[in-house]
């Protein structure tokens, strides 16, 4: 009998160890799969783990799609862990088919690093911008913006829809403020506002009067705009690359002061500033400077005399390549930049205005359609 039970033992033991091993396998090949497809935080959902029950491997936690969670079954398969229980909660899965999709339908949009008002500022998002709805929590939704940031918004400055009202919105006639600021007022000339507007908020188009145009806000307030101040969406959308109306629309925010998180033209940070300024050209590039850094054709840091009007210039730590901040290039060292406030400063240390020596400098001017710079005109979610 002893001899028996002595045996079970070295069973058991021997599953236990097996079954250690296996969810170490998974671990090991769910933190590379991790590396592929979900590294960076600010665009990912991530929190997988791994574990044995009953001999059996099991992955448990929180992803933030459909896609990645079927990844984690595949990688495992085909890295010999077949049969694993996926217990993964997909995010988006959780929402209402009636809350996945939203439409910014203020001005301007705080998006926040948590669901709450005393959290940090990340981003902006402005009215008309489409975003996905991943999760719903009280009066937050978190959501992911065109250029796949995520982010808590309040649930009041959006405008919530199924699949087949973007779509419907997606092939509406609709215009793009493409002047500074505006105003959505009740009556051509008149004086009572609607909503405030800024440079790159889109509205749908309702009627004409005169020189003014009936529009309608994403949340259904119809107002007058001014005929000048605004564009078809669809033809603005066809506009080749300018480096001149990057330059334009960063030098109209000179002197506008600096706010962590900002992403419009009434405030801005770093970043935000570049995104403003190639947005006005209709491109979308990537939220923060360390992520711009690593997209559009690479030139040097020591090597910035090579630059041209528009090239993005990339300033931290030269000892360890951090990335921590983001101007735009303009002419013979100089470059425009928000560091407490718009301002322009140059590269060259003879002169009087010099400040920082770049990191790495990137070229987007054709580069748009690579990885982490898009045309509005080929992202789907606006056309």
């Amino acid at each position: 009998m002893k001899k028996v039970i002595k045996i079970v033992l070295a069973l058991v033991l021997a599953a236990s160890s097996l079954g250690a091993m296996a969810a170490g396998d998974a671990a090991a090949v769910l933190a590379s799969l991790k590396q592929r497809i979900a590294r960076d935080g600010r665009t990912a959902v991530w929190d997988v783990n791994t574990t044995t029950q009953d001999g059996q491997l099991v992955v448990y936690g929180t992803v933030g799609t459909q896609e990645q969670k079927d990844a984690v079954t595949k990688e495992l398969n085909d890295n010999g862990l077949a049969g694993c229980d996926n217990r993964l909660i997909v995010l988006e899965n959780t929402v209402d088919p009636g809350k996945r999709w939203a439409l910014v339908k203020l001005s301007i949009a705080t998006c926040r690093v948590e669901g709450r008002h005393a959290a940090e500022m990340a981003t902006q998002a402005i009215m008309g911008t489409p975003v996905k709805v991943i999760q719903l929590t009280d009066e937050w939704a978190r959501v992911v913006t065109p250029d796949g940031y995520i982010s808590y918004v309040p649930q009041s400055s959006i405008t919530f829809m199924t699949a087949q009202q973007l779509q419907a919105w997606r092939k509406a006639t609709r215009y793009i403020v493409t002047t500074y600021d505006s105003r959505l007022v009740t009556e051509p000339k008149g004086d009572a506002t609607v909503s405030d507007l800024v440079l790159g908020n889109i509205l749908e188009y309702k009627g004409k009067k005169g020189k003014w145009l009936l529009l309608a806000t994403p949340d259904g307030r119809q107002g007058y705009v001014p005929q000048t101040d605004v564009q078809e969406l669809s033809q603005w959308a066809q506009q080749p690359f300018s480096a001149q109306l990057v330059e334009s629309t960063a030098r109209r925010m000179m002197g506008s002061s600096y706010l962590w998180g900002g992403t419009s033209t009434k405030v801005t940070d770093c970043s935000g500033l570049a995104k403003v300024s190639y947005f006005a050209c209709g491109i979308i590039l990537q939220r923060d400077a360390s992520q711009q850094a690593l997209t559009g054709m690479k030139i040097a840091g020591t090597d910035w005399r090579q630059c041209k009007l528009g090239d993005l210039l990339f300033f931290g730590n030269n000892a360890t390549g951090r990335v921590t901040h983001v101007g735009i290039y303009l002419h013979d060292g100089y470059y425009i930049h928000c560091s407490g406030q718009v301002k322009i400063n140059n590269l060259d240390p003879a002169d009087p205005s010099y400040l920082y020596d770049p990191i790495s400098c990137s070229r987007i001017d054709g580069q748009v359609g690579s990885t982490g710079i898009t045309w509005v005109r080929n992202h789907p979610w606006y056309f």
